[in-house]
């Protein structure tokens, strides 16, 4: 039978909580189409697992089983629900807007979070968490198979969207579909990137050897310009069209690139699978949407191809875009 929550405000009411019994929990579900298994926190202005500003805070996937693998879990050492970055599954953040035009004092949006307050400082930092103005007013349905996350946000300094975001379990198949819709119901364009973290944790296998990253298409480093390559040099090995390391990352390690070349300007290039070759476990990754840039990021518990596509719509434009996990399993090396 569907749950539904309806959260309004900074100072949210749970109207009605299915399945929690304890005050003071982080509220969330669990969903599965007999293939796959998988648990969801819930946003919740109060007790949310997740109440930081980076990252979208719908569709926080805490585990997901399939064939007795596990896809995703807990990488970082400490939790608070106010660290920017204590946040498991493939999770989305969208660049600021009205960052630039907003005063010290003022407010600027991000989208699937709410309007927050600008501070005296150089830059937009996604590693600070904000004070939130205006969380908005979210709208949760869970069923068996599916959770649809819905997040309004009217006025803020002539920003407002509608977005939507479901998170199914496809009935036959071992596969996890993410379905988005943004609405721009304000009177400014919205002009965003929003790119997926993938935190990937597969079967718990530290990052090394046993971890690869493979394309459809070859992949190389463009190091001019001002992109960055942190540390491939000494972990990562790109091979055609692979991403793998030379040994196991040693504590408070990690690579990053945004240098990361070889893809077309076109929405099948949007694809890629990780892999655990110790286990035997992987998962594709697609979406519909041509490829804006893809990061690269790992450190000793997480492997992130971590993939960005553009979105500009008018007042009154709607956009709507998808990803797909296929999860499968192969014969171990």
């Amino acid at each position: 039978m569907p749950r539904f929550y309806v959260l309004t405000g900074l100072n949210c009411l749970l109207l009605i909580v299915a399945g929690f019994d304890k005050i003071g929990t982080a509220p969330q579900t669990e969903i599965s189409n007999g293939l796959i298994t998988a648990n969801l926190y819930l946003p919740d202005h109060e007790n949310g697992y997740y109440r930081a500003t980076r990252f979208d805070w719908s569709g926080v996937i805490s585990s997901l089983e399939y064939k007795g693998h596990q896809y995703f879990g807990q990488w970082f050492d400490t939790y608070d629900p106010l660290i920017n970055d204590a946040i498991m599954g493939p999770v989305e953040d969208f660049s600021p807007l009205g960052y630039e035009e907003a005063k010290e004092g003022g407010i600027f949006v991000k989208i699937g979070i709410g309007a927050l307050e600008k501070i005296k400082e150089a830059k937009y930092r996604f590693s600070h968490t904000y004070e939130l103005v205006d969380g908005g007013k979210w709208k949760v349905n869970t069923d068996n198979n599916s959770v649809e996350f819905n997040h309004q946000l009217l006025d803020a300094n002539g920003y407002a969207y509608e977005y939507s975001k479901v998170v199914e379990l496809v009935m036959g198949k071992p596969t996890l579909e993410i379905r988005h819709k943004l609405k721009n119901i304000g009177k400014k364009r919205i002009e965003t990137s929003v790119y997926n973290h993938n935190f990937f944790v597969i079967d718990q296998e530290l990052t090394g050897p046993n971890i690869e990253t493979t394309f459809p298409y070859d992949i190389y480093l463009d190091k001019s310009g001002n992109k960055r390559v942190v540390n491939f040099d000494a972990l990562g090995i790109i091979s055609d069209r692979s991403i793998s390391f030379s040994r196991y990352f040693k504590k408070g390690e990690n690579v990053y690139t945004d240098a990361l070349m070889g893809f077309r300007d076109l929405p099948e290039d949007y694809q890629f699978s990780v892999m655990n070759t110790k286990t035997g476990a992987g998962v594709k990754v697609t979406g519909d949407k041509a490829l804006e840039k893809i990061v690269y990021w790992a450190n000793a518990r997480t492997y992130c191809a971590e993939p960005y596509i553009r979105l500009e719509l008018d007042p009154g434009e709607t956009i709507n875009w998808k990803n797909e996990y296929d999860f499968f399993t192969f014969e171990k090396e």
